[in-house]
């Protein structure tokens, strides 16, 4: 039969359509690829791309359901394809595109996008985006001029998304948005030279001429004083008088109309598994008798007399274990990063080119977020990957954790990780910047121990603070599923994290309250962990004397970021070759 296509777009469909199956799913990654960029501004402007530089993403009820659509068009041209006719990296690509467009519709089902504010993320941080944006040309100034201009329109949407939050009942915890007011206090400023926002005109390159400097100056002073900050007053004024009197009660997602289908769905979500809340919670209740065993060796060598619970408050409030600055706390971790750093070629045989940095966390950020976190580098090596530490209050950072803390956010974990992913040849660019969150937070935490391989936790105290940390991770899949599943209080919630892991009530009452605002999210460490574990203990068993540890993780991290099964059918692969 032969085909007749009219118009462009026929055209275009009519050859995908009789392009061999390979090429018709590179084409439809691509203009997924495209369209997905497309969407991204701010995502655009970390990966080192400034041509959206001057936008903000479009957040409006109509453009969720624009995207909701397109996603539907970008499955149906999936569905179509002979998936089988593909060679089995192209059809990983198929199933991970696949996977990833339903869970984004099924997000948006559930309404889900309607819950995206939080504490830690939000309309309240725009001004974070200060930490990877380019200020070195006049365009770099007038682009963020014309950002600061859509403020008004992206808080107005957000507006809109928190009202439709309302009305289908899709609404955050009280406990943890009662922290927003204050937030948004920080953004805004009745001084425009003292607003967030007016930063990079503090010191401006000296190749910009002075006269234009001091024109984009107070074009910047004009449009945060006119515009920007009456926005925010507005929408600080929505936040408390309407949206936060209609927040839950409960810190749990399962208390709100389909809160259990959300969870069930979430759990799914972030562990690539079938696993149910049940056999999560069960889980996470092994690992923690595990750690408290492993714990408790620890306690009697370092000779504590009292119980874990006594030993865990000695940790906590001994002066011993802390700085009593800031400075002297981020020199310790540049340390801690200048030790690993030659030691990893004893565990890897291949090492990413893009370096990374120790960074603070701004201060108007530390209050409310945790202990440490990872910026990845730009996609294009432009700017390199970052190691965010807290040094908000230094007495309860301790020093026993420093180590292990480094290895997670730096190197060998989120650093080494992403940023190999990134160099990977050959992969579409949605797998290169994969973020399979079991994947990446569980290599994250199976690198931590790599730490005893890299010359690390020689005191007993550093040894501990790696418990403590693999403990941490344990404590999440019970208390994640005791909120948000079984209906825990967050006290109670708080109170088991504290009976069982040696971290400060800082941290941890943090810890929940992120929990409570991103539900589901926690159980992917241990989760991922736990297979990584099982894929090596598989490893070592059936090669013997031939297993060759930087083998095992060059190939464990040669694809990117992808779902456990996937992982451990790759790894499976590589035993069957390696045994010949």
């Amino acid at each position: 039969m032969k085909m007749y296509c009219f118009g462009w777009l026929l055209v275009f469909s009519c050859a995908l359509a009789q392009a061999a199956p390979s090429d018709q799913l590179r084409g439809i990654m691509e203009s997924h690829w495209s369209w997905y960029l497309e969407q991204e501004p701010e995502l655009r402007t970390r990966r080192g791309d400034s041509d959206a530089n001057n936008r903000w993403k479009d957040v409006s009820l109509a453009a969720h359901y624009e995207r909701d659509a397109k996603r539907a068009e970008f499955l149906a041209q999936l569905g179509a394809l002979d998936s089988m006719a593909l060679d089995v990296e192209s059809q990983l690509n198929h199933r991970m595109l696949t996977g990833q467009l339903l869970a984004e519709r099924k997000r948006h089902e559930l309404g889900l996008h309607l819950m995206t504010m939080n504490m830690r993320d939000g309309p309240q941080h725009l001004y974070n985006v200060l930490q990877y944006t380019p200020f070195s040309t006049e365009q770099d100034y007038r682009m963020w001029l014309s950002r600061l201009q859509r403020i008004p329109v992206l808080l107005a949407q957000h507006t809109e998304l928190l009202e439709e939050a309302i009305a289908r009942e899709r609404v955050q915890a009280r406990i943890i948005m009662e922290r927003v007011p204050a937030q948004l206090d920080r953004a805004i400023s009745d001084n425009p030279q003292a607003s967030p926002f007016y930063y990079p005109f503090v010191n401006m390159p000296d190749t910009i001429d002075p006269s234009i400097a001091r024109d984009l100056r107070d074009r910047a002073k004009g449009i945060i004083g006119g515009q920007v900050t009456p926005a925010y007053l507005a929408f600080r004024d929505f936040f408390v008088s309407s949206y936060l009197p209609a927040t839950r009660e409960e810190p749990g997602v399962g208390s709100l109309p389909e809160g259990e289908a959300i969870y069930r769905f979430l759990a799914t979500d972030f562990t690539t598994t079938t696993m149910t809340p049940e056999e999560i919670h069960a889980t996470g209740k092994r690992e923690v008798a595990r750690i408290l065993a492993e714990m408790e060796k620890v306690k009697t060598e370092v000779g504590f007399n009292g119980d874990l619970g006594a030993f865990n408050e000695f940790l906590r409030t001994d002066p011993q274990f802390y700085y009593t600055d800031a400075d002297a706390l981020i020199a310790g971790y540049r340390e801690v990063a200048k030790r690993i750093d030659p030691e990893l070629v004893k565990v890897f045989g291949k090492l990413p080119r893009i370096p990374y940095g120790v960074k603070q966390i701004p201060a108007e950020e530390a209050p409310d977020t945790t202990t440490a976190y990872y910026m990845q580098p730009a996609a294009d090596g432009s700017r390199a990957g970052y190691f965010y530490v807290n040094l908000y209050r230094p007495e309860v950072r301790p020093k026993y954790e420093m180590e292990v803390l480094s290895v997670h956010e730096a190197m060998p974990g989120h650093h080494l990780q992403i940023a190999l992913a990134q160099e990977l040849e050959g992969l579409p660019e949605f797998r290169r910047m994969s973020q399979v969150t079991a994947f990446v937070e569980g290599w994250g935490l199976y690198s931590e121990a790599l730490g005893y391989q890299l010359g690390l936790y020689r005191d007993p105290y550093s040894r501990y603070g790696q418990l403590t940390y693999d403990m941490w991770r344990a404590v999440r899949l019970v208390v994640d599923t005791g909120m948000h599943y079984f209906g825990w209080s967050r006290q109670e919630a708080i109170d088991y994290f504290s009976a069982h892991a040696g971290k400060t009530e800082t941290d941890i009452v943090n810890e929940i309250d992120r929990y409570i605002g991103w539900p589901g999210q926690a159980l992917a460490y241990k989760i991922g962990q736990l297979k990584i574990l099982e894929l090596r203990a598989l490893a070592e068993q059936k090669l013997g004397e031939s297993f060759d540890i930087r083998s095992f993780h060059d190939h464990l991290l040669g694809a990117g970021a992808i779902p456990l099964d996937a992982l451990e059918s790759r790894m499976r692969r590589w035993l069957q070759q390696r045994k010949g």
